[in-house]
């Protein structure tokens, strides 16, 4: 039988510049070291640059290859599984591949960021001979026997920091003893670990109800079969899908597979870490946005070497090489921010995560209260296992739910107010219970606008066309799209120079906080939204604080609509969300039936009952009407059939192209003709909308025009989508291609 013939070609792609493999040869040298998946340095004209192999071949098109330089990894950093999702990603996302590769390996890995280290001082010497020594040194070299002293306490060691702090020592006597060979220093790497010096209490798994046990069976035998299996949990509002969770990752520990836990957001991630951290003693490793590059490189090595085998995170973390594979889950799994949506590729964690879990032959669970329409399509048409839970665990009950007119409560106090009398009773019942209320309005800021009540002119932000919402704190206008900041706020209109009539409109959370204390001085309010959570770790200090009772009222934004288990809160206020329901796009009333029923689910979650408040000028509404009875599949039923007239998905596929650019005309006009090239080219299966200008439709400066592509099938249109990606566009042009967009407006 003729030998195989050696692989010696690699294909590479580069960080960055290039949206092409470039192929090299393998010296024999890096036989056995070069592997798909491996970072390597490469020459690329006369310059080096990094990139990944990404395969192996026999032979090239192309003839006098250049050889790579170095391979910088002693393993590759890329599995099988995440290589073959790299390709899959770069084709359904229209997205180079190089660009896809940066998703997948942080920054601080493509860059090559060393660990940390610092040196670890021991004794070469032991028992009763240091001891002797340390007091032969004592009156002579006091110093010196300091140190001894310290290490008589440590015999094991010390860290050179530690040793020199406790001590109040410098690094001169350590030195000394050192070079006497009394001591001796080698480097250690010290592990940055954002859960260090934290304590948990440990937890023991809760008795499940029949509906759980039956769920965690079922995803017990899907991960036993070690086939690739899709399951989707719906479950009301605190049935116990977090316990159902944890009884499934013992599961697969059990098996020795790994899990990656997703969670839509950083504030989730502390309650989520509490959960793991008082359950198991296996290693824990977090990946989101706030940890720093040290943070971030530990991490991602502590999984890829297989020390950490569960991984928790927000998007990104469904990336994360973790070692035999057994178990995904995505808990609120509806939830837009796993969408994303500021840079190629415009994935959705959701969707990866039921490709790699095919590509692994793993487990995948899906978990919300408010499925998205897809997922629950697909499980009840049989694409996905379906579980449902009905009953809210430890004998808790459904909170009620009371809709109030405002319009009434307006014309009572001649203008606009925030609260109804209803809910301002309602808090002030649970002042005197001694229980917790939550308030939430999607609005940060103290005023939404400012507005010339003369000539109607509102300060908008002069690079967005939006409106500049006032801060009281700072005193300061702001944009919340580019950060655009105007302090102080100005006294007269720009545009006819009126004063009196220049006034502040609308409110924010800023504002909701201020005036409960002038209604109610006694009361003891936190607020979470973008403005006081801005810095590492302050969602889980301010989270912890209301949780230990430390305020009557959390006031927040979306952030706390979402998971939140607060066993004290039962009264919810909704203030407003009637905005959600009239912008103009298909998922504008699938979000805000899931935003309604989510808050409203934050409430009578232990042994109290919970009452939640929306106040509302549309109480007619369906949508606010099918989430007053918490009834899901109604929704699903009349939402699912409109989809279905007007080919939305999950029906049909949806493609947004947006163009942006300085010339608003020049912008416009290029979208126009390429609307044009993509009608004359397309099969009649698909169908083409306008060109139209975004919901916002300047942003930093930049003007945006967009036009949405429907079909059933990508194959055809995402070749040619690619092809329009690569090259180039005119002027200073931009063009992004979102494949299943999560919005249609903005």
């Amino acid at each position: 039988m003729p030998a195989l013939q050696p692989l010696e070609i690699a294909a590479v792609v580069l960080d960055n510049a290039i949206d092409k493999c470039l192929d090299y040869k393998i010296p024999e040298i890096l036989y056995g070291k070069a592997y798909p998946g491996a970072r390597v340095k490469i020459p690329v004209g006369s310059s080096m640059r990094m990139g990944t192999i990404v395969e192996l071949k026999a032979r090239s098109e192309f003839p006098n290859l250049k050889a790579i330089i170095e391979v910088l990894s002693d393993k590759p950093y890329l599995s099988p599984d995440l290589l073959k999702l790299a390709s899959w990603m770069a084709q359904y996302y229209c997205c180079p591949l190089h660009k896809v590769m940066k998703a997948l390996l942080p920054a601080t890995i493509r860059k090559n960021v060393q660990a940390k280290a610092q040196l670890w001082v021991k004794p070469l010497i032991a028992g009763a001979t240091l001891i002797a020594l340390c007091k032969e040194l004592r009156t002579r070299y006091p110093a010196r026997a300091q140190v001894l002293e310290l290490l008589l306490q440590n015999p094991k060691g010390m860290l050179l920091t530690e040793l020199m702090e406790k001590g109040s020592l410098t690094r001169s006597p350590i030195d000394t003893l050192i070079k006497q060979k009394i001591l001796a220093a080698q480097m250690m790497e010290i592990e940055r670990c954002p859960l260090s010096d934290q304590e948990y209490f440990p937890t023991k798994p809760k008795t499940l109800n029949d509906e759980q046990q039956k769920t965690l069976q079922e995803i017990r035998a899907d991960l036993q079969s070690a086939k690739f299996q899709t399951r989707l949990i719906y479950g009301i509002t605190g049935s116990g899908k977090t316990e159902v969770y944890l009884q499934a990752i013992e599961a697969a520990l059990q098996l020795s597979k790994g899990v990656i836990f997703l969670v839509p957001e950083i504030a989730l991630t502390a309650q989520t870490i509490d959960r793991l951290k008082g359950r198991f003693k296996e290693k824990i490793a977090i990946l989101h946005h706030r940890l720093s590059d040290g943070e971030r490189r530990d991490m991602w090595h502590q999984i890829h070497a297989g020390h950490a085998p569960i991984v928790v995170g927000a998007r990104s973390a469904i990336f994360s090489p973790v070692p035999n594979l057994g178990l995904i889950l995505v808990d609120e799994e509806h939830e837009g921010s796993y969408k994303q949506t500021d840079e190629a590729p415009n994935y959705h964690a959701r969707d990866i995560a039921v490709m790699r879990g095919k590509l692994c032959g793993c487990t995948v669970v899906l978990g919300s209260a408010t499925p998205s329409l897809e997922s629950y399509h697909n499980a009840t048409t049989g694409k996905y296992a379906l579980s449902i839970l009905q009953k809210r665990a430890d004998h808790a009950t459904l909170p009620k739910i009371q809709i109030v007119d405002m319009r009434p409560e307006f014309e009572r106090h001649r203008g606009y107010t925030l609260f109804s009398e209803q809910l301002i009773e309602a808090i002030k019942k649970r002042l005197e219970r001694g229980e917790q209320t939550l308030l939430f309005l999607n609005r940060r800021g103290y005023h939404t606008a400012k507005m010339c009540m003369k000539c109607n002119h509102i300060l908008q932000c002069p690079h967005c066309d939006v409106r500049l919402t006032f801060h009281r704190g700072e005193n300061l206008l702001a944009c919340h799209l580019c950060d655009h900041l105007l302090s102080p706020p100005p006294r007269q209109c720009p545009n006819c120079g009126a004063e009196e009539d220049f006034r502040f409109k609308g409110a924010g959370t800023e504002m909701v906080e201020r005036a409960l204390k002038a209604i109610l001085p006694e009361v003891r309010t936190l607020r979470a939204d973008a403005d006081t959570t801005r810095h590492k770790g302050s969602h889980e200090i301010l989270f912890k604080q209301f949780k230990a009772g430390k305020a009557d009222v959390l006031i927040g934004t979306q952030m706390i609509a979402k998971g939140l288990h607060f066993p004290a809160v039962t009264l919810v206020g909704v203030l407003n969300t009637d905005g959600h329901l009239q912008i103009p796009d298909f998922r504008a009333s699938e979000s805000a039936f899931q935003l309604l029923t989510q808050v409203a689910g934050r409430s009578g979650r232990a042994a109290l009952p919970g009452e939640v408040i929306i106040q509302t000028q549309l109480p007619e509404h369906p949508v606010i009407h099918l989430a007053e009875q918490q009834n899901f599949e109604r929704f699903f039923e009349l939402e699912i059939e409109a989809r279905k007239f007007f080919e939305y998905p999950p029906f049909t596929h949806l493609i947004k192209l947006t163009c942006t650019g300085e010339k608003e005309l020049e912008t416009k006009t290029y979208a126009e003709k390429l609307r044009k090239e993509l009608l004359a080219t397309l099969p009649a299966s698909y169908t083409l909308l306008p060109v139209v200008p975004c919901g916002h439709t300047r942003i930093k400066g930049r003007f945006r025009f967009q036009f949405l592509i429907k079909g059933t099938k990508l194959t055809t249109l995402q070749t040619q989508l690619a092809a329009i990606q690569a090259r180039s566009h005119p002027g200073d042009i931009r063009l992004f291609i979102d494949v299943d967009p999560l919005s249609t407006f903005f």
